[in-house]
């Protein structure tokens, strides 16, 4: 669907999340790995598309009660769900396995987590499949020797199919990826070693880059080449996923918000928009000086091309979108589209401050739109409200 027909149906701001181009992209991604590479998507990038991603990704990672909730909802399987999270509360879990008997798979991210799980399993007579994560000496995870006590204290109703593994995001270098699975690998004939622990299964975060500004290099074609050819090196009786979010949804949204006003000061011109920082926050963005990928409607041909501020409407001196953007004939009225806005973008600015609405969702499939979420007011839930 054109930007023209989304702008007189849907008043702005606004997001846009592409389902086909979402299921393009999960298929991409597998077309360039091995045929026995697995994928995951991290719900927590974009809890709009979780339909569509569960119809085409092998699993959906969740890691809270709420988004949880929103996979009951979309009717997602349970077996494709890995319940994942630094802290899950012991109401929400046992909630869970006295529910459901195929869960896919739980992860375990302390020894407080495993005893929790040992202990439902046991209470409900259920055997449940789980991943240990091993930390990278942050908040997440277990340390190598917590994994080899959990492997060795075994009750029955834990299975321990595999590890965990993450590092963190927009992850570029093939070496530091390469350190890393040298690392798993390594640690996978450790355990066998000591703990006579077969590893069935391991669950990889790559932290797959996504290139948001048109200044970043990256080749992403030869960056999953050579990734493959790291995962290749494992064997072939070794169920690998790969654990995305970003990498998978980012292409497929856009972001709409229009221009409502200019000025012009000592310090330049400045256009403010509808939105702001409140609805969109590109990762790497610093001090709003790089360039995000953009279009502007309607297009413009030759003109007059003078640098704006592109400002937000939120009453903070921090409230801008990009500097000095070269932008022809700019007017009230016109509607910047910000592109690669479709992880993380919607839920990482700060969407209370203010008091202002939080824009509508519009998902769009096969040339129809959806409007999936109304623009909501957020006044209620900053309102202090008395009982008498």
């Amino acid at each position: 669907m054109n930007n023209e027909t989304l702008l007189k149906k849907f008043k702005t701001p606004f997001y846009v999340f592409d389902l086909d181009e979402l299921r393009s992209r999960i298929e991409y991604i597998k077309s360039m790995l091995p045929e026995n590479i697995g994928l995951c998507y991290a719900v927590k990038a974009n809890t709009f598309v979780i339909s569509e991603a569960a119809k085409t990704a092998d699993r959906l990672e969740v890691c809270s009660e709420g988004e949880f909730e929103i996979c009951e909802a979309c009717k997602v399987p349970v077996e494709k769900i890995v319940l994942s999270g630094v802290y899950k509360t012991p109401e929400f879990i046992e909630r869970v396995v006295s529910s459901y008997e195929n869960i896919g798979i739980y992860t375990i991210e302390s020894l407080s987590q495993y005893e929790l799980l040992r202990y439902l399993g046991e209470k409900y007579k259920r055997q449940l499949k789980v991943l240990v994560r091993v930390t990278t000496d942050n908040q997440f995870g277990v340390t190598e020797k917590e994994l080899k006590e959990i492997l060795r204290d075994n009750n029955g109703y834990i299975n321990v199919k595999g590890i965990q593994y993450f590092s963190g995001t927009q992850k570029k270098s093939i070496k530091k990826l390469k350190r890393e699975l040298k690392y798993v690998g390594e640690l996978i004939r450790e355990l066998s070693e000591e703990c006579s622990f077969e590893c069935k299964e391991l669950e990889y975060g790559t932290g797959s880059p996504v290139t948001y500004f048109p200044e970043e290099s990256f080749n992403e074609e030869e960056y999953f080449k050579e990734l493959s050819g790291l995962l290749s090196e494992f064997p072939r009786e070794l169920k690998i996923t790969l654990e995305m979010g970003r990498s998978i949804a980012a292409s497929c949204g856009k972001y709409f918000t229009k221009i409502v006003d200019m000025k012009r000061n000592g310090a330049g011109n400045f256009a403010i928009a509808d939105g702001g920082m409140n609805h969109i926050v590109y990762y790497g963005q610093s001090m709003a000086m790089k360039h995000p990928y953009f279009s502007l409607y309607p297009e413009r041909g030759e003109g007059k091309t003078e640098s704006y501020n592109i400002c937000g409407s939120l009453c903070t001196i921090n409230d801008i979108i990009v500097k000095d953007m070269p932008l022809t004939d700019l007017k009230p009225g016109d509607v910047m589209i910000f592109k690669n806005t479709g992880a993380y973008c919607m839920t990482e600015g700060i969407s209370l401050f203010l008091s202002r609405e939080l824009p509508a969702v519009i998902n769009v499939a096969g040339g129809e739109a959806c409007k999936v979420r109304e623009h909501i007011k957020t006044s209620g839930i900053n309102m202090a409200k008395y009982k008498k």
